[in-house]
């Protein structure tokens, strides 16, 4: 039994919810009483809302429930056994699978049960896959497109990452090591924590998603401002909205610090390398051989990359190569306070910076902080107002002076206001030092 590796590309997807985690597609002849529905237990047991068809169909064609259960899938496991392809049920769902994978940012995973995955791909006509179409193209003389993207389909699948057993070791230790690739799937798709009050993160979310269209382009987005403006959480944001469009997708966040060190930089060159291709092992020394070894495996796994708060060119070369090896359709979004590096990529990267917060934004999110589940006090809005023009629509200075400020007398916010107006440039590290050291 082996781990197969992606050979090709795909195209970008659109964001939806799932009904199901799991679909499985097999050949019932083959496997329905014995591996897979030993797989659909194991996956049950895990608490995976799995869905499985447990009726025999000869000769009827696909439904449009069915059609709509595949589309609302997170995951496909597709079961290739011996006769899978004998049947135009299997091939018309592997079809659908293929297009959900496309377009809905399905995750498609093949398990080559008791047949090798060059015949998936290969289809020679004196083996069982190419046997079963080319009889099909015999059924089919009228239409022979249709026998077309079935070995289209097929050669698709054929060389995705997934699964051979080979008849050779336990199955149940063979079908543990699917239940794990789900989920960590699962985990991976479960989405970010924005922000407490996430006040005028949705219109800037929005604005970023416009620049990372749903084309098969690969594209790189560089968001940038001043620091505390909210780049982060914007980016979670983004990232959480889009998460279900890609097939695998990695967060490496604070880049900035946890770069600073060798063991720092290969510590998120490896949480590049396991959520994006699920390997948990990037057994390379140098910096720059981890980087090729990166390049050259993930090439055909549509991914969503955030890197957050870069500071120097070396961090991007070191985490993202040459730029040229991103499977079609892969979005990089790069968060940054320097908006000349961005600058260093050229073309390629599309820049967004980040406006401050409206004078409405500024005081809805202050008064969240201040009077946290309360009504503003009226006696306070002159104060509140002296706030907000000195923030001037720094989220971090709002978020940190409201919840310095919350539950203090009028006086002591004359006081602490007075302090804060002594720091100069909106000096984030010095304002976070006078609010942990409270009032005098």
């Amino acid at each position: 039994m082996a781990l197969l590796t992606n050979v090709r590309p795909s195209s970008s997807s659109s964001t939806r919810r799932w009904r199901h985690d799991v679909f499985l597609s097999f050949r019932g002849e083959d496997t329905r009483f014995g591996f897979t529905s030993h797989l659909y237990q194991a996956l049950c047991d895990k608490g995976f809302n799995t869905f499985i068809d447990d009726k025999l169909h000869r000769g009827e064609e696909i439904t449009k429930a069915l059609l709509e259960t595949i589309e609302s899938s997170m995951i496909s496991i597709v079961v290739f056994s011996e006769n899978y392809a004998s049947s135009t049920w299997c091939l018309d769902e592997l079809v659908k699978i293929v297009e959900c994978r496309k377009n809905n940012g399905q995750l498609v995973l093949p398990v080559f049960y008791k047949v090798d995955p060059s015949e998936v791909r290969k289809q020679d006509k004196d083996k069982g896959f190419g046997a079963a179409l080319a009889k099909h193209e015999e059924n089919f003389k009228n239409n022979m497109d249709k026998v077309q993207s079935w070995r289209t389909t097929l050669n698709e699948v054929g060389c995705l990452s997934g699964w051979h057993y080979d008849n050779v070791g336990l199955e149940s230790k063979f079908i543990q090591g699917i239940i794990e690739k789900i989920s960590s799937t699962k985990l991976k798709r479960t989405q970010l924590f924005v922000a407490e009050y996430p006040v005028g993160v949705k219109p800037r979310a929005k604005a970023i998603e416009l620049l990372l269209n749903e084309s098969n382009d690969v594209q790189m987005v560089g968001i940038h401002g001043l620091g505390g403006i909210g780049k982060t959480t914007i980016a979670k944001a983004v990232y959480n909205r889009n998460v279900d469009r890609f097939e695998a997708t990695c967060f490496l966040e604070d880049v900035r610090e946890n770069s600073r060190t060798f063991k720092g930089m290969i510590g998120l060159q490896e949480k590049l390398f396991s959520e994006i291709l699920w390997d948990k092992h990037l057994k390379v020394d140098s910096i720059s051989k981890r980087m090729n070894v990166i390049m050259e495996t993930i090439t055909n796994i549509r991914f969503l990359l955030i890197l957050d708060d870069v500071d120097r060119q070396s961090q991007i070369e070191d985490l993202l190569g040459t730029y040229d090896w991103f499977p079609s359709g892969s979005k990089v979004i790069i968060t940054t306070r320097d908006e000349y590096l961005l600058a260093t990529l050229g073309n390629l990267c599309t820049t967004y910076k980040v406006k401050e917060l409206d004078k409405h934004e500024a005081l809805q999110l202050f008064e969240k902080h201040a009077f946290p589940g309360n009504k503003p006090d009226k006696d306070y809005s002159k104060l509140a107002n002296q706030v907000i023009h000195y923030a001037k629509g720094l989220p971090l200075a709002l978020e940190i002076i409201g919840s310095d400020l919350c539950g203090r007398t009028e006086a002591q916010w004359k006081h602490a206001i007075d302090k804060y107006e002594k720091i100069p440039n909106k000096d984030i590290q010095e304002m976070h030092e006078v609010s942990y050291d409270g009032l005098e």
